[in-house]
């Protein structure tokens, strides 16, 4: 199966951001997720423009404060020559104005800074679902056009009304902690890698529990009572 147009299928991702050091640490990390490889880094509208021009890229990784103009203008620019590469907005930007403006301009997600490698590797195993799902031609079907709609839809955590005292934000981080985990994890385990407390990593632990987006399962030691480990579903 051929997803993009890197070396056997790789897709190619350009990481967009003013900040060298940030660019960096987003590169390496889209270098840990399979499927995906680094086409190159840009430090500017400008820089970014002429690695499109010459380079195969499948997806931007695309700040909105850069500077010599926004990641936003940058996307209008992109679309104004008949660049169709997709974009996920990585910024520091979360007014309401630039979220809408982003997607009315055909970002395909939306990630804030600061994130975690979990929230980035999340964004791009949701991207790589939909590539799948928009493989082939002819017509689709209900069902593909459900999966092909509900692709990136993965970025959500839970229930879109939580209980009150709950934090959509907070969801989301135990999600993106559990989906970017190999195997299940303890609440301790989640909340060492949320920066949360245990006993909040727990409630959340639980609530997603009870909406049917984690399975829990109990692993047994020789002593004491069993652990308690979370997988997402």
């Amino acid at each position: 199966m051929t997803l993009g147009s890197g070396p056997g299928g790789l897709l190619e991702v350009l990481v967009v951001d003013d900040d060298v050091r940030v660019a960096r640490v987003n590169a390496a990390y889209v270098g840990k997720v399979a499927g995906f490889r680094v086409a190159g880094q840009a430090h500017s509208a400008a820089e970014a423009l002429a690695v499109l021009e010459s380079t195969s890229v499948d997806l931007v990784l695309l700040d909105h404060y850069l500077p010599d103009e926004t990641g936003l203008s940058l996307v209008r620019r992109l679309r104004q020559l008949g660049h169709h590469t997709d974009i996920i907005m990585v910024t520091a930007a979360r007014d309401i104005a630039t979220v809408q403006a982003a997607m009315r301009h055909g970002a395909l997600q939306y990630l804030v800074k600061p994130f975690t490698f979990a929230g980035l590797r999340a964004k791009l195993e949701g991207y790589a679902a939909l590539r799948r799902a928009l493989e082939g031609d002819g017509e689709a079907g209900q069902d593909q056009v459900d999966r092909i709609f509900g692709a990136l839809g993965g970025a959500s955590a839970g229930p879109t009304e939580l209980p009150k005292g709950h934090s959509v934000l907070t969801a989301d981080l135990v999600r993106e902690v559990l989906r970017g985990a190999e195997g299940p994890l303890s609440a301790q385990e989640v909340a060492e890698r949320s920066s949360l407390s245990r006993q909040t990593a727990q409630r959340y632990l639980k609530l997603l529990e009870r909406t049917g987006r984690v399975r829990l399962s109990l692993k047994y030691g020789e002593t004491g009572r069993p652990e308690h480990r979370y997988v997402w579903v």
